[in-house]
């Protein structure tokens, strides 16, 4: 392991989220359209259902589709909240987004910090994000590293490197959560799902994010133990996800 990042890792974090806080998705909004609702709506079901025992709230995808239509580019966040025996409440917010946000160029690239998390994060989108909101810094993004030293997932996205101009990805095991936009792109293009130890991550070619609202974010350093140019993979895939989207369901 790099002397760096070790220097630089955080202590490892074992509370679960709280599941009272609820779930959420974040989705985004263009031209007053929500983007890939109904594979959010599903992944929450799924969750709503595995959690709470119960279904997702009547209306919840008509709302969002309402909100959507105010807005030409935003954030757009449903939260679903237990409410004891009675039906989980939804609840729909917009924000803007700043549209040089939305599959960034390599000058506004991520940069990732280590965060232990032993077990990992899980395969639900938890309102509590609390273990995340500790660890992050104003200039990077949390990157989520198990027990044995396996990245699993970044705190707002999946993890994705390219070797030799192949894509790889960490399996979606219970331990990360299984994006929208993840699933997506290996629809798109060819992956490889495999584990990848934060030395693997360290020496690839190329590194990037995938993510709901930001599309593909490029990464160009982890924790100072290794920095990235621009790289030919990235931007590809980046176009083909950017295709699909503008294509509309």
């Amino acid at each position: 392991m790099s002397e760096a990042i070790a220097r630089r890792r955080m202590s490892p974090h074992r509370s679960p989220a709280d599941p009272s806080r609820g779930l959420f998705e974040t989705l985004l909004v263009r031209d007053r359209r929500p983007v890939e609702l109904e594979a959010h709506l599903m992944r929450l079901a799924a969750s709503v259902a595995t959690l709470y025992g119960a279904p997702v709230p009547d209306g919840a995808g008509e709302r969002v589709t309402e909100r959507a239509a105010e807005v030409e580019l935003g954030r757009l966040r449903l939260t679903v909240t237990p409410d004891g025996d009675a039906t989980p409440a939804a609840d729909v917010r917009v924000a803007p987004v700043d549209p040089e946000a939305v599959f960034p160029s390599f000058d506004r690239a991520a940069r990732l910090a280590r965060l232990d998390v032993p077990d990992g994060l899980g395969a639900h989108k938890w309102a509590d994000r609390s273990v995340l909101e500790e660890a992050e810094r104003e200039d990077a993004v949390a990157l989520v590293v198990a027990a044995d030293g396996g990245v699993l997932e970044a705190s707002r996205a999946n993890v994705f490197i390219v070797e030799d101009g192949a894509i790889l990805t960490p399996p979606a095991d219970g331990r990360i959560l299984p994006g929208v936009t993840r699933r997506r792109v290996l629809e798109l293009v060819p992956v490889q799902e495999q584990a990848i130890p934060l030395d693997r991550l360290l020496a690839a070619d190329e590194v990037f994010l995938t993510n709901s609202v930001r599309g593909i974010e490029p990464v160009r350093d982890c924790d100072g133990a290794r920095t990235w140019a621009p790289g030919p993979v990235t931007p590809a895939v980046a176009g083909e996800l950017r295709r699909h989207w503008e294509m509309g369901p």
